[in-house]
Order: structure tokens, then C-alpha cells, then sequence
């Protein structure tokens, strides 16, 4: 929902996390149903025969050990508020080997650029100071409790514990598994951490963020630190690159960590210093020509810049534009565009300049942090200095902007804007490909206490025999918009149904979690090749996700060596999207899938407005 200003972010009547305690406890959907809605999600992927060898394996699992696992799901989730939360951050992330960078992080690029802050030379200073501000704002106003709790379109209160692990959190690299850490406190529950650790040329600083009475610095104030810092940095050699070891493994990651720790007692405390920190501001002395190239820089880049543990790390280039980077482990997307939409209209009333006073008071100096650094790890750092830019080359990002209509007029026509984008997702990849594409797509379970998300397999039967009607010359207007009704109806049924954590693929993660701490064999729908070509195990095509109806999106890698990211937001007159593929594999194309989308985007309107005139005039 579009807000006109950034007040309607804050509510004097309602605490922030006021309601989590009366939130409903995740549930756990029938067995059966599960199961239901998991056949319907591979009818698309396999042929019949394939099909009915499937359905024998999952009647097979329904009547014998699927109905032991369930049970003992159910009598786990009986003492818990949340039976999926502590296997879904381990699973899902924690337990990953892959590098953080490029692999799982998030990343956007500011929607500032769109109107005051274009690209301009000597500005990065004067808006990084201002970012510094404005963020520290609403960290401030979130330990106030003062951001009004979130509510879904049916009144009720979401989950708003996502917001706890933006700030001071940090994930911390294991040999076998990575360990979250929160230090993020609300005032009620006392002090935090409030420094702010900035990067440049290889320097990592800690400044403070607030002043005796607890309010954020004023920008000229964070200027004259950003000075300090930078006069610093351009006036010495380049310094420890120790960032770079963020782009590593995460089992080498932890290695070396382990061996700076074991060097001297100041690393612990210093490395203590960036990782409770509020969040991470990096200076870049690179100018990204465009959207695409600042989405591309923020995603990977310079590793200098970021430190890619970090709940939010915000990069400010040479020329002013601005990127953001986020570990995906302790927040989903929502968190972030919900802070960014906020300094975005904080940046407009400020009219892109600070306005408030430009009294200068004494100021704590940039606090440098270096560390006791033996060969072996400067070495490493070398190493990764040369290996993550070939990583970064691996991957393209496409910004792609569809100016010929948005939510409005796909509203006009009663329609659901998010429904309408996923079928051209359908079908810009079946038209390329001539092939269906397992999909996830981002649907919220934020309603239930400690909800994140459940997986909407949008690649639905009735999408695909809308897609195969919309390729196939013989079949008449009239078919095809019959056709995208019903499987646009089928969508919104099944994203109600995720939405209230009716889908099946949290179910099924929970079932195969039973098995791994109970010693139990996996069952074999979880091994048959109908799980896998489906999506099951992270095997999308497309990994999809809308940001919402605000200026602000961005989005990840995919999900496959040969699959596409396409996250985008909707605005009234426009959809813009955030595509992502790896360049190794040469059958996909970010900017063939956008041509696709927008030739796609074009067609559907053309079949719906065709299709409605005629039934005017019946």
C-alpha cells in the first residue's frame, strides 16, 4: 500500500510488538491435503505414466509412514509456539556451505535515483550522511517501539519479529553450521549496541550513531565523521581488505575467523564491534552507469564495501547512487523494503538535502579498526580478493522497467495485479522454452507468531494450458481468456491457501525433518525424480517474489545453474522487475526473458480488453 508520508510508518496508540503474543501458533495443515495439493504441483513437470508412479509412492507414504511422521510432528509442535522456525533458519540457510555473497544475500537498488537523487558527481558524502540519519531514525523509533504494528487487508495483526533481527544482528560462520546473533533491544528492554561500522578502501570504522539523550546525530554530523573517513583512507595506503573474507566459503570463512580469533584478544573485541553494530555503510569509488549495474554492484561488487554477514549493509557509490545488501537468514524481503520505503520518503521530505540544524557538537572520532593479522590470513584475503570477482561474473542482473500499464489498470478489470504478473512469468518462460517451469513464489505467513513464508508452486495445470493456448495459433480469443481465468482462479485460491499456511511444501520440510532427528530413512517421494522436477530440494526455475506496490524492490540469484530470479513490484502504471541468471548456462538469457515478459505483458492486456469489449457489446 502506497503511503503519502513517512508518519503513517509511526503510531503513538499501538507498540510495535504489542501483538505477538496473541498471534495464533503455526499450524500444521492435514496430512492429506499436503499431499493433495503436492500431486496437483507435479502433474505439469512429468508424463502419465510418470504421474501415476508418483501417486503410488505418495497413497503408499499416506497410509504408512507418513502418517507416523505426521504424528509425530503434530505432538513436537504441541510445545511450540513455532515447530518450523529453528529447522527453517538451519536448513534453509545456516547449514549452507555456499558463500553468503551472491549465493543467498538479498540486494536492491534505491529507489532514491528514481527522482531527487539521481546521479551526480561529489554527492556521495552529502548523501551518505543523510542515509546515516535517516536510518538511524528508524532504528531509533523501532526501539521506541513507535512503527506501527502490520496488518494484513483483513485487519489482522502480522508478525513483527522479523523486525528484531534487522539491526545489531549478524550471522557468524561455522565449520557446519553458521549461528545467528541478535543484540538488537528495545528501549523497555534496555541498552544495545548504537555504533555504525563504515567501510572504505579496505578501512573498517566504528562511529557512534547517537548523541547523551539517545537521538540520532544529525547528517552535517555524520558528514564530518564520513570526512574524517574518507580524508583518512585517501591520504594512507589501502588497508586489511578483511571484508573480503565474507565472500568465502562458509566453512573457510569460519577457519579463518577462528585463526584471527586465536592470534590476539583484541580481534575478538573488535570483530565483536562490527558484528553488533547497528548496520554497515560501505563507500564505493565506483559509479554504476544504471539500474541494472547498481543492482549488479550491490549484489556482489566490492566486497571492501560490504560485510556479507551483516542483517543490512547499505552502499553509497561515487556518483550518489545507492545499493543495499542483506543476509537472508533473519529477515525476509518485506523487512527491508518496509525501511527503505521509509528513508525513501524521509529522503523526499527532506527535499534530498538535510533541512534541519547545521550546528556542528563534539563528536567521538572514527574509531579504525585494525586487526593482528599473521601471513596466512593476509594471504586469504588475497585469495578472495581474486576469486569473488570471477564469482560476480557469473551472474547477470537486469532491471526492466514495463511502462504501459500497472496495478491500476489491471485493477480497472478486476483483476489481482500480483495473479496477472505471475501468469506472464508463465508464460514469457513457456514461450522461450516451450516447456513448463517449477516456480516458487514468495507467499507470506506472517499472520501466525513467528511467521515467514510458505511456497506458492504457481506452475499450475490450468496455467500451463493457458500458456499452451496462448502459443497455439488454432485456439480463439475467447478460449484463451477462459482459459487465463480459470487458471488466474486457481492462483489466487492457492496463494489464499499458502497465505494460511496451506501449501505443502513447509509440511513437507517438517515431515523430512522428523526423519533426519529421528535416524529415519527418507521416504521415497522426497527421492523420487517427481520431487525434484518439480522444485522440491531448491530445484525452481523460477524463483519469484512481489516486493509490494511502493517503489522499492530488488532481489537474489536463482535458485538453478539454469533458472531465472524475477522478483518486481507493481506500481499504478508501471511493473518493474529485478531478473537474475547465471552466465554459465547459455539457454538463458535475462535480457531475452525480459523482451518476453514485456511482449507477454502486452499480449495479456490485449486479450483482456479485446475479450470485455466483446462482452459489452453481448
Amino acid at each position: 500500500m502506497m503511503m503519502a508520508s513517512s508518519k503513517s510508518f509511526l503510531s503513538d496508540t499501538e507498540k510495535t510488538f504489542e501483538y505477538q503474543n496473541i498471534l495464533p501458533s503455526l499450524p500444521i495443515p492435514p496430512l492429506q491435503h499436503t499431499l493433495d495439493r503436492y500431486l496437483d504441483s507435479v502433474k505439469p513437470h512429468v508424463t502419465e505414466e510418470e504421474y501415476r508412479q508418483t501417486e503410488f509412492l505418495v497413497n503408499q507414504f499416506a497410509s504408512g509412514l507418513g502418517k507416523e511422521l505426521h504424528f509425530k510432528l503434530s505432538e513436537k509442535a504441541k510445545y511450540m509456539r513455532n515447530w518450523l522456525e529453528k529447522w527453517w533458519d538451519e536448513a534453509v540457510y545456516l547449514e549452507l556451505r555456499n558463500p553468503n555473497a551472491l549465493y543467498g544475500n538479498m540486494s536492491g537498488p534505491g529507489p532514491y535515483m528514481y527522482n531527487l537523487w539521481t546521479a551526480k558527481a561529489d554527492s556521495q558524502l552529502e548523501r551518505a550522511s543523510l542515509m546515516l540519519n535517516v536510518i538511524t531514525e528508524y532504528w531509533q523509533n523501532l526501539r521506541r517501539e513507535r512503527l506501527r504494528p502490520h496488518k494484513d487487508n483483513k485487519g489482522r495483526s502480522l508478525c513483527m519479529n522479523q523486525f528484531r533481527r534487522m539491526f545489531n544482528c549478524s550471522r557468524i560462520p561455522g565449520h557446519f553450521k553458521d549461528e545467528l546473533l541478535y543484540h538488537f533491544k528495545t528501549e523497555s528492554e534496555g541498552d544495545c549496541p548504537s555504533n555504525i561500522i563504515v567501510l572504505y578502501k579496505g578501512r573498517i570504522f566504528s562511529i557512534q550513531s547517537v548523541d547523551e539523550n539517545d537521538e540520532p546525530l544529525t547528517a552535517p554530523e555524520f558528514m564530518i565523521l564520513l570526512q574524517i573517513i574518507y580524508k583518512q583512507c585517501n591520504s594512507s595506503p589501502p588497508g586489511q581488505g578483511l571484508a573480503n573474507l565474507t565472500t568465502l566459503k562458509r566453512s573457510d570463512w569460519a577457519e579463518a575467523r577462528g585463526r584471527i580469533l586465536a592470534l590476539h584478544p583484541d580481534n575478538y573485541h573488535k570483530l565483536q564491534e562490527i558484528e553488533k553494530s547497528v548496520f554497515v555503510l560501505g563507500l564505493d569509488d565506483y559509479s554504476p552507469k544504471d539500474e541494472s549495474e547498481v543492482s549488479w554492484q550491490g549484489l556482489g561488487g566490492n566486497a571492501e564495501g560490504k560485510w556479507f554477514d551483516k542483517s543490512l549493509c547499505v552502499v553509497v557509490y561515487k556518483n550518489g547512487l545507492i545499493a543495499s545488501n542483506c543476509d537472508h537468514a533473519p529477515t525476509d524481503a518485506m523487512v527491508l523494503v518496509s525501511c527503505t520505503y521509509y528513508v525513501h520518503l524521509r529522503v523526499l521530505e527532506h527535499k534530498g538535502s538535510w533541512q534541519g540544524t547545521k550546528t556542528i557538537r563534539k563528536l567521538k572520532a572514527p574509531m579504525e579498526l585494525e586487526l593482528h593479522l599473521d601471513p596466512h590470513i593476509i594471504k586469504t584475503i588475497s585469495e578472495a580478493k581474486t576469486i569473488f570477482p570471477k564469482n560476480c561474473d557469473s551472474v547477470e542482473v537486469l532491471t526492466s522497467h514495463f511502462t504501459e500499464y500497472g496495478k491500476s489498470f489491471i485493477r480497472k478489470h478486476k483483476l489481482h495485479p500480483d495473479t496477472h504478473v505471475q501468469l506472464a512469468l508463465q508464460l514469457a518462460y513457456y514461450r522461450q522454452h516451450r516447456r513448463p517451469a517449477p516456480t516458487y513464489e514468495t507467499a507470506t505467513t506472517r499472520r501466525f507468531y513467528h511467521g515467514r513464508t510458505e511456497t506458492m508452486r504457481s506452475c499450475t495445470t490450468e496455467a500451463i494450458n493457458w500458456c499452451k493456448a496462448m502459443v497455439d495459433p488454432s485456439v480463439g480469443g475467447g478460449r484463451r481468456y477462459q482459459l487465463y481465468k480459470m487458471a488466474a482462479d486457481r492462483h489466487n485460491k492457492l496463494m489464499d491457501e499458502c497465505s494460511n499456511f496451506e501449501g505443502c511444501d513447509r509440511h513437507l520440510l517438517g515431515l523430512a525433518m522428523i526423519c533426519r532427528e529421528e535416524n529415519i530413512p527418507l521416504p521415497q517421494i522426497f527421492t523420487d525424480s517427481s520431487f525434484f522436477r518439480s522444485g522440491g530440494g531448491g530445484n525452481f526455475i523460477l524463483s519469484t517474489s512481489s516486493v509490494g506496490y511502493t517503489p522499492v524492490y530488488g532481489g537474489v540469484a536463482p535458485m538453478c545453474s539454469n533458472g531465472y530470479g524475477a522478483f518486481y513490484r507493481i506500481e499504478n502504471h508501471q511493473i518493474v522487475f529485478f531478473l537474475t541468471s547465471w552466465t554459465e548456462d547459455k539457454d538463458t538469457s535475462v535480457q531475452q526473458f525480459a523482451k518476453d515478459l514485456h511482449t507477454t505483458l502486452q499480449e495479456m492486456i490485449k486479450l483482456i480488453q479485446t475479450q470485455v469489449t466483446e462482452s459489452a457489446r453481448l
